[in-house]
């Protein structure tokens, strides 16, 4: 039984509906996915406002996001966040899995866990065959737009010692590039579209829309099923019995709200709300997420995407899309990738910019400005912070109290501010010379340390990738919450299966290595073998 059909689920679902004689019945709150703007690319823009198929929740002011709420949306529908994500494939640096397994996981260093990225995807595209899958069903593109302010940014990126790399996914990380998404044909391919559909083909398999899960049902200490509400709020009670086991796959911020309401997490904040301690563990504690301020500088001599979503133009690129699958339609709200060092003494790439030929209104993605635009967003991607989330009430619908404490720790704030004079050094590098005007924030007037970290309160914003609030780690840890088969503590027949079980963030966005996690823990359910480790030369994936 799985409840959530997201990037996690639809993964699971299928992989677990191989065998015949298992059935696999999976709960989404959600509709399914067949509103349009899901399919079309840049229907993430409309897509990410959308009530009926978003949990569109709102996160709580923290510290250092000068008293802002941010917004955090979550797919609601089936595919989760990979029907309404900006379709970014982006896997990590070897250290970060490497250091999952020092952390106490075996089995989940990046040697592991390698041959089910590869199991996973279709890779059209440059890559080598030690780290690239051909066969999959996930297929990965690389970004076809050819946009003259794209090219002139990575040669910028050149110009100041950074190097192209054809593959961010392969060897190593570091360098400049276009996009790797999760895009085929001009349409978006989701874990829905990938995984779950395929699945449903089967007999074996059952997916119920519009089913809230509000408990976990236990006897003893042994989860046996779910109740949900059907139609959500105000529709009528369900409760399905599972015959062998359990599986949260919400994300990182409804798993463990659920676990909470069903009685698994603080004592303290269960008794609380009233609700009955059933199991004490640090459910929800942990929370991390990656934080990110958004340079903008304006554009001159030539049109960005600001004026091509207009009149005749916009008419135009749907004309293109209709016809041809390409265009403006078919982009990402992500060009280009760079992955760099913060300062000398990084190890490895803590940075990770994106750029854009376009700008947004006040730095928020999701509407676009009236004027010529281009922005670099640049972010922590290993963040030291952490945050919770937390059941506001003992009301299964109340939405989550989610608080991410960004730029808490010390560090954070000093690669916050590393990441912001890059991206400023980046549109202001001679490339770029001929269509940059001026910049617009932070502004020419904002130069010291702390007048770049109090920009960075005033309009970072989250990436949209909230982790670790269910981590995997021993019984022994005062932190986790499962063990390294993804089996909460202490319990049985109950696992967690998303993006909140990764212990500590990735140097990525985390959808690819939430469909990994699934696709790895699926042979784990199953009693299989786990895949062959990779052989991997000692340098990569830097």
């Amino acid at each position: 039984m799985i409840v959530g059909a997201g990037s996690a689920g639809c993964v699971l679902a299928n992989r677990l509906s191989e065998d015949p004689n298992t059935s696999v019945c999976v709960l989404e709150a959600g509709p399914r996915d067949w509103h349009p703007y899901i399919h079309l690319p840049a229907g993430f823009i409309k897509t990410f406002h959308m009530k009926s198929i978003n949990w569109a929740y709102q996160q709580e002011p923290g510290p250092w996001t000068g008293g802002r709420s941010i917004y955090a949306p979550r797919g609601k529908t089936l595919g989760g966040s990979s029907s309404i994500n900006g379709h970014i494939y982006n896997r990590g640096q070897r250290m970060d899995f490497d250091t999952w397994a020092q952390m106490g996981n075996r089995g989940w260093g990046y040697a592991d866990v390698l041959p089910y990225f590869r199991r996973l995807e279709k890779r059209v595209g440059e890559g080598e065959a030690l780290y690239r899958g051909r066969d999959g069903s996930l297929t990965v593109t690389t970004m076809d737009w050819r946009d003259p302010l794209c090219e002139a940014f990575m040669e910028g990126a050149v110009s100041l010692g950074i190097s192209r790399n054809p593959d961010y996914n392969g060897k190593t990380q570091k360098g400049v590039s276009y996009c790797q998404r999760t895009i085929n044909n001009g349409l978006r391919v989701s874990a829905a579209t990938a995984f779950l559909k395929p699945a449903m083909k089967r007999p074996n398999v059952h997916v119920h829309t519009h089913a809230h899960a509000t408990e976990i049902i236990f006897e003893g200490k042994r989860a046996v099923g779910v109740r949900y509400m059907k139609g959500g709020r105000g529709g009528h009670p369900v409760e399905v019995r599972a015959n062998k086991e359990v599986i949260l796959s919400g994300g990182s911020y409804n798993s463990p709200q659920l676990l909470q309401l069903s009685g698994i997490g603080s004592p303290d904040l269960l008794q609380q709300h009233g609700i009955a301690v059933r199991h004490a563990l640090p459910v929800g504690e942990g929370l991390q997420d990656h934080y990110a301020p958004r340079t903008v500088a304006r554009v001159k001599d030539i049109k960005t995407i600001n004026e091509l979503r207009r009149g005749l133009s916009l008419w135009i690129e749907a004309l293109k899309w209709a016809t041809q699958r390409k265009g403006l339609l078919s982009l990402s709200p992500t060009m280009v990738y760079c992955f760099w060092h913060s300062g000398e003494s990084a190890e490895s790439s803590d940075l990770q910019l994106t750029f854009t030929p376009a700008s947004y209104k006040e730095g928020v993605q999701g509407q676009l400005e009236d004027e010529p635009g281009m922005t670099v967003a640049s972010w922590q991607q290993r963040p030291e912070s952490r945050g919770y989330v937390r059941i506001r009430s003992s009301d299964p619908f109340a939405p989550p109290v989610i608080q991410t404490n960004y730029l808490d720790a010390e560090l954070d704030r000093r690669v916050i501010v590393g990441g912001m004079k890059l991206a400023r050094r980046l549109l202001k590098s001679a490339p770029l010379s001929p269509y940059y005007a001026y910049e617009d924030f932070p502004g020419p007037n904002v130069n010291t340390d702390d007048e770049f970290l109090h920009a960075a309160t005033e309009r970072g914003t989250t990436t949209f990738h909230p982790g670790c609030t269910c981590r995997m780690g021993p019984a022994d840890s005062t932190w986790a919450v499962v063990d390294d088969h993804l089996r909460v503590h202490g319990l049985e027949g109950l696992r967690v299966i998303d993006a909140s079980v990764m212990p500590r963030m990735i140097s990525a966005n985390l959808n690819a290595s939430t469909m990994m996690i699934a696709d790895r823990a699926s042979d784990l359910i199953r009693g299989k073998q786990p895949m062959e480790a990779a052989r991997i030369p000692d340098a990569a994936v830097a």
